[in-house]
């Protein structure tokens, strides 16, 4: 009799390649579970990197902000400034021009207050 015939030897074989089969099955997954772990850490440290490369960016950005912010602050300070010193020698010059001329600045005032009531009253 041979092998392929005899029912405890077919048995055997088809038992040795269940066997067989399972022990590839549980090596599939044990590469497949490697292969996810593997992938989840590699996402992560991306992940991580990709997070400290927005963290630099941001703080570059936000040093970037307050050096305008202060270049700006700077300039309108300076703007106030010049615009103070303009206004009060205008005022200055304005004073000066009716001690000089009263006459003509109460003139003048009445003119412009006469023009104005006109143009706000229609």
């Amino acid at each position: 009799m041979s092998d392929e015939t005899n029912p405890k030897s077919a048995s055997s074989n088809f038992e040795s390649a269940k066997a067989h089969a399972k022990d590839a099955v549980d090596a599939t997954k044990a590469h497949l579970k490697d292969a996810v772990e593997d992938s989840r850490e590699h996402f992560k440290s991306a992940a991580e990197d990709l997070r400290a490369a927005a963290e630099a960016k941001a703080r570059e950005f936000r040093g970037t902000a307050e050096a305008k912010a202060k270049e700006f602050r700077g300039r309108a300070e300076q703007t106030y400034g010049e615009t103070r010193e303009r206004v009060r020698t205008f005022q200055e010059d304005g004073e000066a021009y009716v001690r000089e001329n009263p006459t003509k600045a109460v003139l003048t005032a009445i003119a412009a207050g006469f023009f104005l009531g006109l143009m706000f009253r229609r």
